[in-house]
Protein backbone atom coordinates (compact mmCIF):
# COMPACT_ATOMS: atom_id res chain seq x y z
CA UNK A 1 0.00 0.00 0.00
CA UNK A 2 1.45 3.07 -1.33
CA UNK A 3 1.68 6.30 1.16
CA UNK A 4 3.14 10.13 1.62
CA UNK A 5 6.60 10.51 1.21
CA UNK A 6 7.31 7.74 -1.34
CA UNK A 7 6.55 5.43 1.46
CA UNK A 8 5.34 1.84 0.70
CA UNK A 9 3.89 -0.08 3.23
CA UNK A 10 4.28 -4.26 3.29
CA UNK A 11 3.62 -6.68 5.71
CA UNK A 12 3.08 -3.76 8.36
CA UNK A 13 6.57 -2.73 7.40
CA UNK A 14 7.45 0.61 6.14
CA UNK A 15 9.71 0.61 3.21
CA UNK A 16 11.48 3.43 1.48
CA UNK A 17 10.45 3.69 -2.29
CA UNK A 18 13.15 1.52 -4.09
CA UNK A 19 16.24 2.43 -1.69
CA UNK A 20 16.08 5.89 -2.50
CA UNK A 21 17.77 5.07 -6.21
CA UNK A 22 18.81 8.34 -8.09
CA UNK A 23 18.33 7.43 -11.32
CA UNK A 24 20.26 10.77 -12.02
CA UNK A 25 23.15 8.80 -11.27
CA UNK A 26 22.29 5.66 -13.06
CA UNK A 27 25.02 6.61 -16.00
CA UNK A 28 27.84 7.29 -13.39
CA UNK A 29 27.41 3.92 -11.54
CA UNK A 30 27.50 2.16 -15.22
CA UNK A 31 31.34 3.88 -15.32
CA UNK A 32 32.21 2.65 -11.83
CA UNK A 33 30.70 -0.67 -13.07
CA UNK A 34 33.23 -0.83 -15.79
CA UNK A 35 36.43 1.03 -13.92
CA UNK A 36 36.17 -1.46 -11.13
CA UNK A 37 39.24 -2.15 -9.41
CA UNK A 38 40.47 -5.61 -9.06
CA UNK A 39 39.66 -5.36 -5.16
CA UNK A 40 35.62 -4.95 -5.88
CA UNK A 41 35.77 -7.46 -9.10
CA UNK A 42 37.13 -10.34 -6.94
CA UNK A 43 34.53 -9.09 -3.85
CA UNK A 44 31.66 -9.37 -6.54
CA UNK A 45 32.82 -12.54 -8.12
CA UNK A 46 34.03 -14.84 -5.60
CA UNK A 47 32.05 -13.85 -2.34
CA UNK A 48 28.51 -11.62 -3.65
CA UNK A 49 27.36 -12.09 -7.56
CA UNK A 50 24.94 -15.06 -7.99
CA UNK A 51 24.00 -14.99 -4.56
CA UNK A 52 26.77 -16.72 -3.49
CA UNK A 53 26.39 -15.00 -0.09
CA UNK A 54 24.53 -16.97 2.00
CA UNK A 55 21.65 -16.62 -0.73
CA UNK A 56 21.12 -13.23 -0.76
CA UNK A 57 21.38 -10.76 -3.71
CA UNK A 58 24.21 -8.06 -4.33
CA UNK A 59 23.75 -5.44 -6.41
CA UNK A 60 27.03 -3.71 -7.91
CA UNK A 61 27.75 0.53 -7.78
CA UNK A 62 24.19 1.00 -6.85
CA UNK A 63 22.91 4.84 -6.24
CA UNK A 64 21.45 5.46 -3.21
CA UNK A 65 20.38 9.29 -2.69
CA UNK A 66 23.45 11.42 -4.21
CA UNK A 67 26.15 8.34 -3.37
CA UNK A 68 27.34 5.59 -4.88
CA UNK A 69 27.54 2.73 -2.98
CA UNK A 70 30.29 -0.12 -4.28
CA UNK A 71 27.78 -3.43 -3.28
CA UNK A 72 24.49 -3.20 -1.98
CA UNK A 73 21.42 -5.75 -0.33
CA UNK A 74 17.78 -4.50 -0.74
CA UNK A 75 17.20 -7.40 1.32
CA UNK A 76 19.91 -6.50 4.11
CA UNK A 77 19.67 -2.63 3.95
CA UNK A 78 23.40 -3.33 3.69
CA UNK A 79 25.86 -1.58 1.83
CA UNK A 80 29.98 -3.18 1.35
CA UNK A 81 32.17 -0.58 0.72
CA UNK A 82 36.13 -1.37 -1.02
CA UNK A 83 38.35 1.22 -0.31
CA UNK A 84 41.94 1.72 -1.64
CA UNK A 85 44.67 4.18 -1.23
CA UNK A 86 43.14 6.81 -2.25
CA UNK A 87 40.97 6.71 0.71
CA UNK A 88 43.74 7.58 3.06
CA UNK A 89 43.30 11.16 1.94
CA UNK A 90 41.99 13.59 3.92
CA UNK A 91 39.28 14.99 1.32
CA UNK A 92 38.32 11.34 0.59
CA UNK A 93 38.03 10.40 4.20
CA UNK A 94 35.70 13.13 4.77
CA UNK A 95 33.55 12.78 2.09
CA UNK A 96 33.27 9.01 3.59
CA UNK A 97 32.53 9.84 6.59
CA UNK A 98 29.95 12.03 5.04
CA UNK A 99 28.01 9.27 3.09
CA UNK A 100 28.44 6.82 6.08
CA UNK A 101 26.61 8.91 8.11
CA UNK A 102 23.74 9.99 5.20
CA UNK A 103 23.48 5.74 4.76
CA UNK A 104 23.24 5.25 8.71
CA UNK A 105 21.14 8.44 9.07
CA UNK A 106 18.56 6.36 6.29
CA UNK A 107 18.44 3.23 8.20
CA UNK A 108 21.40 1.22 6.36
CA UNK A 109 23.65 -0.44 7.52
CA UNK A 110 27.76 -0.57 6.15
CA UNK A 111 30.72 -2.86 6.16
CA UNK A 112 33.93 -1.22 5.15
CA UNK A 113 37.03 -3.16 3.86
CA UNK A 114 40.45 -2.58 2.66
CA UNK A 115 41.54 -3.53 -1.01
CA UNK A 116 44.35 -4.87 0.43
CA UNK A 117 42.42 -7.16 2.80
CA UNK A 118 40.12 -8.37 -0.12
CA UNK A 119 43.30 -9.51 -2.33
CA UNK A 120 45.15 -10.97 0.47
CA UNK A 121 42.57 -12.57 3.01
CA UNK A 122 39.61 -12.80 1.46
CA UNK A 123 38.20 -15.88 3.85
CA UNK A 124 38.59 -13.21 6.82
CA UNK A 125 36.04 -11.03 4.72
CA UNK A 126 33.75 -13.54 4.12
CA UNK A 127 33.38 -14.43 7.58
CA UNK A 128 32.98 -10.70 8.67
CA UNK A 129 30.01 -10.47 6.02
CA UNK A 130 28.52 -13.74 6.67
CA UNK A 131 28.65 -12.87 10.44
CA UNK A 132 26.97 -10.13 10.16
CA UNK A 133 23.95 -11.52 8.36
CA UNK A 134 23.90 -14.14 10.59
CA UNK A 135 23.96 -11.36 13.27
CA UNK A 136 20.85 -9.62 10.91
CA UNK A 137 18.84 -12.59 10.62
CA UNK A 138 18.74 -13.19 14.52
CA UNK A 139 17.85 -9.95 15.44
CA UNK A 140 14.96 -10.04 12.75
CA UNK A 141 13.92 -12.96 13.94
CA UNK A 142 15.16 -15.19 10.96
Amino acid sequence: MKGAGGMTKRNNKVIHENNKYNRGLKSYAREHRNESTKAEIRLWTELLRNKQMLGYSFLRQRPIGKYIVDFFSKDLNLAIETDGLTHHDEEVVKNDLQKENYLIENGYSLLRFQDDDVMNNLDNIRRAIESWINDWKEKNGL
